[in-house]
């Protein structure tokens, strides 16, 4: 299967990429010119701006893994540009990607981007802690989620890294002046980024980036750019974060320890199906193929479906998710140990009153 459909194709890739970009880059020209007639016009072009952000962020997600294009080449430029539309550092974000690829269903290695709690680690919190885990979760505060994953975090952390680095260097150079900048700046240690290659892509992301705002304020104004800008990215970001969530914690999804861990059983049967029309498979790119996609990253958005199809049969352990299904499955915020599975907030209470029931008077 992987043979047969992990094959990309350059002109497919352009082709994914243009109408993308096209539609991105007429959506804004039209919100910014509503804007000056009423703020409330333009909140017409902001649904669907926010939805083909949405797949920017997905497209950037495949260059990542090498799979929008042939090309090595084109997947690592086009990464970059989608990257810098989408707010993140495309290069730094995708080693942290592939570490989710590397243990998906090993809850033990990793959490998800709520870093989901063990049973015993939320019985252990307090009534007020649990409140704010499950608030946390919440898809109300998506959009927020969405602000701080994409906007704030990846600014801050470069920022913070940078002038770490620049203290560094300086009290390096001071105490030996026989040592040249590289060599000082080379014994630098931060968990912001693991080589000097995600500090160029980090530094390279962020100017371009705020070059752009500048631009973008110059053209249209500061207000009515950072008010469609900062909207349609967080919304953009909170619907990310939650596709991400429904596809890995769902109802006893899969989720075992390190020494029980296996990677074709993590992806069949700790990723979901999500069901979704057809423009939102667009919307997306495909995202909701995501067994699929675990099996092998390497198969490109354009094949999934038709990969899905093909093989169904192979594929009636993974789980359906039907898009009036998503709000429940974000419940499942819980990841119990003994039973090695995902479980909801609903089901904690239920197993807890059971627990009660049965201790002795």
């Amino acid at each position: 299967m992987i043979a047969r459909y992990a094959k990309s194709e350059d002109r497919k890739g352009w082709l994914h990429v243009l109408t993308t970009l096209i539609p991105f880059g007429l959506l804004w020209w039209a919100a910014v010119q509503l804007a000056d007639i009423s703020p409330w016009l333009a909140v017409v072009p902001m649904v669907p701006l926010i939805l083909v952000t949405v797949r920017i962020f997905g497209l950037m997600h495949e260059c990542g893994h090498g799979s929008l294009f042939r090309s090595c080449r084109l997947n690592r430029a086009v990464g970059f540009v989608l990257g810098v539309i989408s707010g993140m550092p495309q290069f730094v974000w995708s080693q942290h990607h592939n570490y989710h690829h590397a243990h998906n269903g090993d809850w033990e290695k990793y959490r998800g981007p709520y870093a989901t709690l063990s049973v015993d680690e939320y019985t252990a919190l307090t009534r007020a802690q649990r409140r704010a885990y499950r608030i946390k979760c919440s898809p109300m505060v998506a959009p927020l989620a969405g602000f701080v994953y994409l906007i704030f975090n990846p600014r801050f952390t470069w920022l913070k890294g940078t002038v770490g680095l620049v203290v560094h260097v300086i009290r390096r150079k001071i105490a030996q002046p026989g040592v040249s900048l590289k060599a000082h700046a080379a014994t630098y240690r931060t968990r912001y980024w693991k080589s000097a290659r995600e500090y160029r892509h980090m530094l390279w992301n962020n100017l371009v980036l705020l070059s752009a705002w500048t631009a973008m304020c110059f053209l249209c104004g500061a207000a009515t750019f950072f008010s469609i800008y900062l909207l349609s990215v967080s919304i953009a970001g909170g619907i990310g974060i939650v596709l991400f969530t429904v596809q890995h914690n769902f109802k006893h999804a899969y989720a075992v320890d390190t020494a029980n861990w296996d990677h074709d059983t993590g992806a069949i049967e700790g990723t979901s199906f999500l069901v979704l029309p057809r423009w939102l498979n667009w919307c997306t790119a495909n995202i909701g193929y995501h067994h699929i996609h675990h099996l092998s990253s390497g198969i490109p958005n354009y094949r999934l479906a038709e990969c899905h199809r093909e093989y169904e049969q192979l594929f009636t352990r993974v789980t359906r998710l039907e898009l009036h299904e998503v709000l429940s499955a974000l419940r499942c915020i819980l990841w119990d140990r003994n039973s090695k599975r995902i479980i909801s907030i609903d089901e904690y209470r239920q197993n807890m009153g059971t627990a009660l029931e049965s201790l002795p008077v």
